[in-house]
């Protein structure tokens, strides 16, 4: 799975109202947690609203509606 769709799938994962930490993300992806971070950075950096708690149940989690309005490319 390239980084794009692997970023996507994440973006899915995250709109569901659940909160996943990067470990649980990366067990799913097969990835490494630092790929993790980078790919919510990447959400991060054209927009989508991902948010970060803290905390022994804490996690990654997105705003399941609205927020993420039309964007306009380059």
């Amino acid at each position: 799975m390239n980084r794009f769709d692997r970023a996507l799938a994440i973006l899915l994962l995250l709109r569901q109202g659940k909160t996943l930490s990067a470990t649980a993300l990366a067990h799913q992806f097969e990835v490494s947690s630092r790929t993790i971070y980078r790919d919510i950075e990447t959400l991060s950096a054209v927009g989508v609203p991902v948010f970060a708690e803290m905390g022994r149940a804490g996690g990654f989690r997105a705003r399941s509606e609205g927020g993420m309005g039309a964007r306009t490319l380059p």
